[in-house]
């Protein structure tokens, strides 16, 4: 098994369990199942992106080709199928600005 099919794996999973089940695609919104995800790079590695964990996003493999066809990227804000990484974000940033 190749490092991108285990962190897939893996980030599945932990999207998965932060949203109780659902997983949707980064470019749809819509639930991927497990069969049916891939790993997405929000920024394309033509153009600088890497295959770092903050810079991947699950998506349907469909949506995945199309997205990079057209060449059109999500308007999500909240970046659905990314891992979240709020709470201890949050908790440094205002712990950084009350200093």
């Amino acid at each position: 098994m190749s490092s991108l099919q285990h962190l897939r794996i893996k980030m599945y999973r932990t999207v998965a369990r932060q949203l109780h089940g659902t997983v949707p695609c980064w470019v749809c919104g819509q639930h991927v199942t497990f069969e049916a995800a891939t790993l997405e790079h929000i920024q394309a590695r033509c153009d600088g992106g890497n295959s770092h964990a903050d810079n991947l996003a699950i998506s349907h493999e469909v949506c995945n080709g199309q997205r990079h066809a057209t060449g059109v990227v999500p308007a999500s804000s909240t970046l659905p199928g990314k891992v979240q990484r709020w709470q201890a974000q949050a908790l440094h940033s205002t712990s950084t600005r009350a200093l």
